[in-house]
């Protein structure tokens, strides 16, 4: 399979794809915060990822958008690409009922993203603190996060320590940490 990616630039895209997208660029120079993003083919797969990763010289992490059955609380969880989401295993870290997938809809009301450009990044659009972030271990240990930047075309390379110290008080989100 041939998958495009760019070289790594330090740079706003030439044109938004969102408004998501254009608030996430806003937000990162608001707060003088490096990065580095790659433009690709539809990354929305997690086979598309490993090319991204590798782009990126970072993995890219996997997100997920959950809520319960009466869709009045979410949960916006980052993982590792390679571990399975279980939903009996994330419900019982947290102490809560059963959750589910978000559907696409409430995705895009809540973060305003679409499925497969869903971002850690897209909190900035939700100045109520609806949606509880919760991050893997495994992932804040990182020195770098990979994700996407609102689109499923673009994705970005940050500082981990900048996104905990920085980009998400910015946002009043606290983040929750499981194993």
């Amino acid at each position: 399979m041939e998958f495009f990616v760019s070289e790594i630039k330090h740079d706003n895209p030439s044109q938004y794809a969102n408004e998501t997208q254009h608030r996430i660029y806003e937000t990162l120079h608001l707060l003088s915060l490096d990065f580095g993003r790659v433009d690709t083919d539809d990354g929305s797969t997690m086979e598309s990822c490993e090319y991204i990763s590798n782009g990126l010289g970072c993995p890219v992490v996997k997100t997920i958008f959950v809520c319960n059955r009466q869709q009045t609380k979410f949960y916006l969880y980052v993982t590792s690409a390679e571990k399975p989401f279980i939903t009996k295993e994330f419900c019982g870290a947290l102490g809560i009922p059963r959750v589910s997938f978000a559907p696409s809809e409430m995705l895009f009301q809540k973060l305003g993203t679409k499925i497969g450009a869903t971002t850690l990044l897209s909190l900035i659009n939700d100045p109520e603190h609806e949606i509880t972030f919760v991050m893997d271990r495994e992932i804040t240990e990182r020195e770098w996060l990979g994700c996407t930047d609102g689109t499923n075309t673009c994705f970005l390379k940050i500082k981990m320590k900048d996104i905990l110290g920085t980009f998400l008080p910015h946002t009043g989100h606290q983040t929750v940490i499981i194993d």
